[in-house]
């Protein structure tokens, strides 16, 4: 592939490095251009186009992740259709996400411009959950890497999802004089909780004195109907040999391992009588925060092996918080606050594709559009809300009576998108890190999908460009960390935040929404079909 300045005359089938606005259309970033393309750009002015060309022997893009992605061995994993050179992976069902690291390792050592990243190995993961990505950088990559990466993956499983299998699981807790009934119920509902989530079934509990004999007694009764036994003791865990490992051992089974390199968990105690898992619980998981013991238990469910060695081998990636209760806490130090995010609704445009009436103020089960864009919004997690106006201001705004909003008027909404963008982010507060950009024609955006979107801008710290997908293509919303917000001063005419998300400045953090990051409204057909009937 070579990338550079192309003469005009010699663009055809070359692909575009950047989009390019044309009288009436624009040419998309990664476009292959056409005859027609050609002679556009030429009756522009333009004598030449920054742009990628193919060698014979390339692979374009989504052919090249596309065949990688075919390529790797893996299992309950579904493979989505690729989109500007990515292929994302998502699990099929709940389980534990195990990964050949040396062998993904080996693939993106090939060449740069072939890149897989996976989510940790050993996650716990939720059915959907995309856990890996396969990304080609643009625009292409020559078809011998390729072929190198696919003989990599023809060697063994590169990751998989071990789904979770139903368990029936036994809970035993001890007590001692003074142990508040209070906690012990607490905790039986937490870990049915647990359970739930994993596919387990909590057959019942036991209450017993914290003795070795007593305690044996109940394993041993547990361990004749269940798959797992948890043990929450009453006092902690303080040596091989204290109540519960010994209990273990007297009702005929061995104990693996005390002790493990994750904290908090570290008080973990793992046996077995005969093929039935039991676990000594650390006083941590009484409460319902990810420690040690979760790590431990999803695997055992998910039927990956775990045993003393596999538990040794955590320590990296162990460190999971800080708890402020402990008799002798580390090092005090103050939760990081989660970023938040203003929502900016862009509501200025003159719809001029409807040839006369105003989009927003359609119907959709006897609300105007953009009161029900609002409404979805202001139920969001979005600290707040903005609505940008410009064409109808009075009658757009008349709508929104009653919801908390504030307006902001673009008295240059006539000069295209790219102004209404740049009113609102200057409007966006200074208690927020990241702007939440709306259009207001898209009457299938949940306040559910927002959420979402908000989630994964938090989990990013506040760093990251959040973008809605469906099927793996981009839409809409977004949101644009207030990083960025300079960068959208140097927008012009119709353009909005696809050129700044494209641009590279931020990592960019893909949020599966379904079929609403694209259903806009801008003709009279669209609106129909999506159910909404124009108001004079």
């Amino acid at each position: 592939m070579r990338f550079g300045p192309v003469a005009i005359e010699n663009a055809q089938g070359a692909i575009l490095a950047h989009a390019t606005a044309l009288r009436g259309r624009r040419l998309k970033k990664g476009h292959r251009l056409t005859a027609e393309d050609v002679s556009a750009l030429t009756e522009a002015g333009h004598d030449r186009v920054v742009a990628a060309v193919l060698d014979p022997s390339d692979l374009g893009e989504d052919d090249a992740a596309r065949r990688i992605a075919a390529a790797l061995k893996t299992c309950s994993i579904e493979v989505k259709p690729p989109a500007t050179g990515r292929v994302n992976l998502h699990a099929e069902a709940a389980g534990v996400f195990t990964v050949d690291r040396a062998l993904i390792d080996a693939i993106n050592a090939v060449d740069p411009s072939i890149t897989i990243a996976t989510v940790a190995g050993h996650s716990a993961v939720e059915a959907d959950q995309m856990v890996a990505t396969v990304k080609i950088i643009p625009f292409a990559v020559a078809g011998e890497l390729v072929e190198r990466v696919v003989a990599l993956c023809a060697g063994d499983e590169a990751f998989a999802v071990d789904p979770y299998v139903p368990k029936r699981v036994g809970l035993i807790q001890t007590t001692l004089p003074g142990t508040k009934a209070s906690v012990l119920d607490k905790t039986t509902r937490i870990t049915s909780d647990r359970l739930q989530r994993l596919k387990g079934t909590l057959l019942g509990e036991r209450r017993t004195a914290h003795e070795e004999v007593d305690l044996a007694a109940a394993i041993t009764e547990a361990a004749a109907s269940a798959d797992i036994v948890l043990i929450f003791g009453a006092s902690a865990v303080s040596d091989i040999d204290d109540i519960i490992p010994a209990a273990i051992r007297r009702a005929g089974g061995t104990v693996e391992r005390f002790g493990m390199p994750v904290d908090p968990g570290n008080l973990l105690v793992l046996g077995r009588v005969g093929e039935v898992h039991v676990l000594g619980a650390p006083g941590c998981a009484r409460s319902p925060k990810t420690n040690g013991f979760d790590w431990v238990l999803e695997r055992i469910v998910a039927g990956i092996p775990v045993g003393s060695g596999d538990i040794a081998r955590m320590g990296v990636g162990g460190l999971l918080m800080e708890i402020p209760t402990r008799p002798q806490p580390r090092e005090k130090i103050a939760p990081a606050p989660r970023p938040s995010v203003c929502a900016v609704i862009l509501a200025a445009g003159r719809s001029s594709r409807m040839g006369g009436p105003n989009k927003l103020l359609a119907g959709f089960q006897g609300d105007p559009l953009i009161r029900r864009t609002a409404s979805r919004v202001t139920a969001s997690r979005a600290i707040s809300t903005l609505v940008v106006l410009g064409h109808q201001a009075e009658r757009v705004s008349k709508t929104l009576e009653g919801l908390q909003v504030d307006t902001v008027e673009n008295p240059d909404f006539a000069s295209g998108l790219s102004s209404s963008l740049k009113a609102g982010i200057r409007a966006v507060p200074a208690d927020a890190q990241g702007a939440l950009i709306v259009l207001g024609d898209m009457p299938e955006v949940t306040t559910a999908d927002l959420d979402r979107m908000i989630a994964a801008f938090e989990n990013s710290g506040g760093t990251a460009i959040v973008r809605a997908t469906h099927n793996g293509k981009r839409g809409n919303p977004v949101i644009l960390p207030r990083s960025l917000f300079p960068v959208v001063e140097s927008l012009e005419g119709d353009t909005g935040a696809r050129h700044i998300v494209e641009g590279g400045a931020a990592d960019v953090v893909d949020v599966e929404i379904g079929k609403g990051a694209f259903v806009d409204v801008d003709t009279p057909e669209a609106m129909h079909e999506a159910g909404g009937v124009l108001q004079d």
